[in-house]
């Protein structure tokens, strides 16, 4: 006979889990944010940088990077007991971007990590999620020494449509992820009410 306790949790419901992907540009911050706004300690599958990736990956603006994400990071947020977020935070490097296209199955929507000494490393992000018509916003990692600029003058410099939200943040701060992370499903609400 079942206990009272275990007859209750075959009740209890089943939260609704909902997929986000964070991408961006080699080196933006994709790990950190995911590492920021997880409730348990993320899955990373970093790797140490070798002399096989000088030459082939672009290494300007972060030349004192030492490890780089190979497959995917996996986070998790718990909204409520009935609404559960997963995110998947996408390898940056060329080489690995075929992995966007399994990942980006099923995604409520997408973060663009935008690094501003590197701007032109988010263009690939921002092309994946304009043509495949997955909502995205586009976070400003605005990283210590790097040139200060207003949301217009990023929107502009990425020919982004007025309804894509961008927002300034810090990937390592808790409170700013979060910030993105509900401006990304304030984004997604909106567009399922229209």
């Amino acid at each position: 006979m079942a206990s009272r306790d275990s007859e209750n949790d075959d009740h209890a419901p089943v939260p609704s889990a909902l997929k986000i992907l964070v991408a961006g540009g080699f080196g933006a911050g994709k790990t950190t944010l995911v590492g920021s706004v997880s409730e348990i300690a993320p899955l990373r599958t970093e790797e140490v940088m070798t002399e096989a990736s000088y030459g082939v990956d672009d290494l300007s603006g972060v030349e004192s990077k030492a490890t780089t994400t190979v497959a995917l990071d996996f986070g998790r947020i718990t909204i409520s007991p009935s609404l559960v977020l997963y995110l998947f935070g996408t390898p940056g490097q060329e080489r690995f971007w075929f992995m966007w296209e399994e990942l980006s199955e099923g995604a409520l929507g997408a973060i663009v990590i935008a690094d501003t000494r590197r701007l032109e490393t988010c263009f690939a992000a921002v092309d994946f999620f304009e043509r495949r018509g997955v909502p995205f916003v586009v976070a400003v990692n605005c990283f210590e020494g790097a040139d200060r600029y207003e949301v217009h003058e990023v929107r502009d410099a990425l020919s982004l449509d007025p309804a894509i939200p961008v927002v300034l943040s810090d990937a390592r701060n808790r409170e700013s992820s979060k910030k993105v992370l509900l401006t990304l499903v304030n984004q997604v609400a909106a567009r399922i009410a229209a």
